[in-house]
């Protein structure tokens, strides 16, 4: 059984184009916690508010329960869900989940496979990042998943992504914003070599956005983590959005996060395509947690 193409293909609900990571999520939690203890099964009381942080910090903003995907993935042959009365899950419903005692774990046929072959793990962990979530992401998303891809052994090899992104991305998108993040304008260079300044996606790569000029911005390391986050939104007129729900009480907050708000965007040259409208509110719709700040100086007349 090829369990990499299994796990590449997990069936997610859809309805308008809407991001559902659900299911990526619970299973990422799933290896994380058969790593450190391949015998363990997760209670669905003792692992819900957990997986409820995980939703809300890398899901949609919506609200969303954990309680779908620890019933709906075991139709994907990758999940096993028993009871206090015996194997087979009780449904989807939070109250029947909690008071049937519902245990879930990863499915046997796959703990056999990973116990044959320990290196699979880090490939299928490998597989659910690079599908669901951009790169900036993946490092934080183990670490709070309890995932050691180190441990795990992956490689370039785990790859298994069908589309291969453009390597010219970067190049393309730093020199049309003339090698200086578009929110803020810092401009690090160590030497020739810039320092500090990426290439964003604002539809993510993993969400069939293009590696295009016009679905690119030049963002410093800070601007590019909090925009893949939800922090940070590109809205109408090209003006940057900051979330209402992100809290900053220090000077460095204000100044590199909240007096952002309002601010137009910093470029492209002359001759490169803006952010289309098309990439640009599907980030806002699927990335961008809760409504947008007013903006400092509007904050404070109305005070």
């Amino acid at each position: 059984m090829d369990w990499l193409d299994r796990v590449a293909r997990l069936r997610r609900w859809t309805s308008n184009g809407v991001r559902a990571p659900h299911k990526p999520l619970l299973l990422l939690y799933a290896l994380g916690s058969y790593q450190r203890n391949a015998d363990g099964e997760l209670r669905y009381t003792a692992v819900e508010q957990e997986l409820k942080r995980l939703l809300a910090e890398y899901g949609p903003s919506n609200p969303t329960t954990p309680a779908y995907p620890f019933h709906h993935l075991v139709s994907d042959g990758v999940w096993e869900v028993r009871t206090d009365r015996g194997p087979g899950s009780p449904g989807s419903g939070i109250g029947v989940l909690r008071s049937s005692g519902a245990t879930g774990r990863l499915a046997a046929e796959l703990r056999a496979a990973l116990g044959r072959d320990p290196a699979l793990l880090g490939r299928m962990a490998r597989v659910l990042l690079d599908a669901h979530f951009p790169p900036s992401l993946h490092e934080d998303l183990c670490e709070a998943v309890g995932l050691d891809l180190e441990e795990a052994g992956t490689g370039i090899a785990g790859r298994t992504a069908r589309r291969q992104r453009d390597r010219r991305m970067r190049e393309l998108i730093l020199t049309a914003y003339e090698f200086q993040c578009a929110f803020c304008g810092y401009d690090g260079a160590l030497g020739a070599s810039v320092v500090g300044l990426e290439a964003a996606h604002v539809r993510w790569w993993s969400h069939d956005g293009p590696d295009a000029v016009d679905n690119g911005l030049c963002l410093c390391s800070l601007h590019h983590k909090l925009f893949d986050k939800g922090v940070l939104g590109v809205g109408e007129g090209r003006r940057i959005l900051v979330s209402q729900r992100f809290v900053g009480r220090s000077e460095a907050s204000r100044q590199h996060v909240l007096a952002l708000a309002g601010r137009p965007v910093i470029g492209p040259q002359a001759g490169n395509p803006p952010v289309a409208d098309r990439h640009r509110e599907w980030h806002v719709r699927q990335v961008f947690h809760g409504a947008a700040r007013e903006p400092l100086e509007q904050a404070a007349e109305v005070v």
